[in-house]
């Protein structure tokens, strides 16, 4: 996961690079996803061509559709989020999908809160502490943190408020889907556990998707749109085969052998990350509303976090030291006398 997180880290900041040159979403996507597909059909051919089970129209649909909300539509507006504010602004938003996927967990089962202990107490007061955060980060822009000359910057002095608040917006609505697909893909694994085929369909499915979501909307632009500069090629590939591909197997896997939440959990590091980079190389902006916001979500993360850990140890410790009522009586045993009979050996 931390290894996910830096390579997310750099993704987001070369994103933002190329969405300021101007370079159409859907169509990044649809390269994006379509070098991802290519890159990740021939590992989960030779990997999983012994172990991987039949591919049912089940499995199909329930891919079909985690590719609109984790791939699509899901980077569709973060790279809109990323247009109107900042790659790191845009990373502060990851920190709520822990404790959305919480409460999204919360109806279909896999999760549950007991509000007569501690740790059911701190999963709600986390959830509270993180989504009073993510309205902060949404609402409250502040001045900004970092002195800057005029020439720095002018590439951020168009950002009004306008902009800024629909970024916001559809960077919670990316969250929303983001925190969908864990839970999705938490099924998923369960019916088919095959990563790398089951990344390699989904970011297939997510290129056409992509593709007819372009031309049904822009059929004038066909010859510009697509067409790429050298840097371009470079972030595209990278987002593909590292940003797209092994990060989603790599989740995937993680999902499957730790659950949703834990993988989830990890997500504040992406900003952390990320501010580390775009901050003093690229001289973005850092406001205080972005820096209370983002603090104020990790603390509620960590206070639901600090809650399913001690809920895991009650529900161990309950397993192991039985009420004496509930206990199973223990079975008795006849003591039996073995006699040993010899025998005698036949002559050599």
């Amino acid at each position: 996961m931390l290894a996910i997180d830096l390579a997310f880290a750099i993704s987001n900041i070369l994103l933002k690079k190329i969405v300021n040159e101007g370079m159409d979403h859907l169509v990044f996507i649809t390269y994006r996803q379509s070098i991802s597909a290519l890159f990740l059909s021939p590992l989960a051919y030779f990997l999983e061509r012994r172990s991987r089970p039949k591919l049912t129209p089940t499995i199909l649909c329930h891919l079909f559709l985690s590719a609109i909300i984790g791939a699509s539509l899901t980077q569709y507006l973060f790279l809109l989020g990323i247009e109107f504010t900042s790659a790191t602004f845009s990373c502060a938003f990851l920190n709520m999908v822990p404790v959305v996927t919480f409460l999204m967990a919360l109806p279909f089962g896999l999760e549950t809160v007991n509000l007569r202990h501690r740790s059911g107490v701190a999963k709600v007061a986390g959830a509270v502490v993180c989504l009073g955060g993510a309205i902060l980060l949404t609402l409250y822009k502040g001045m900004p943190l970092i002195h800057k000359s005029v020439e720095q910057f002018q590439p951020n002095s168009s950002l009004g408020g306008e902009r800024w608040a629909v970024g916001s917006v559809a960077l919670f609505a990316g969250t929303l889907l983001w925190s969908s697909w864990f839970l999705l893909q938490s099924n998923i694994a369960k019916k088919y556990p095959c990563q790398y085929s089951t990344t390699a369909i989904m970011t297939c499915f997510s290129a056409i998707q992509s593709a007819i979501l372009f031309f049904s909307i822009d059929r004038n632009k066909f010859s510009s749109s697509w067409a790429l500069t050298t840097s371009d090629v470079l972030i595209v590939i990278y987002a593909g085969m590292v940003g797209s591909g092994l990060c989603f197997v790599g989740m995937s896997w993680c999902v499957k052998k730790k659950g949703p939440v834990f993988t989830a959990a990890f997500s504040p590091l992406v900003q952390i990350m990320a501010a580390a980079i775009d901050v003093p190389v690229l001289h973005e902006q850092l406001h205080l509303g972005s820096l209370i916001g983002s603090v104020t979500v990790m603390v509620g993360l960590y206070i639901l976090l600090w809650g399913k850990d001690k809920e895991i140890q009650n529900q161990g410790i309950q397993l192991v030291q039985q009420p004496e009522g509930l206990k199973e009586p223990e079975p008795q045993f006849q003591v039996l006398k073995v006699i040993s009979v010899e025998t005698e050996r036949p002559q050599a």
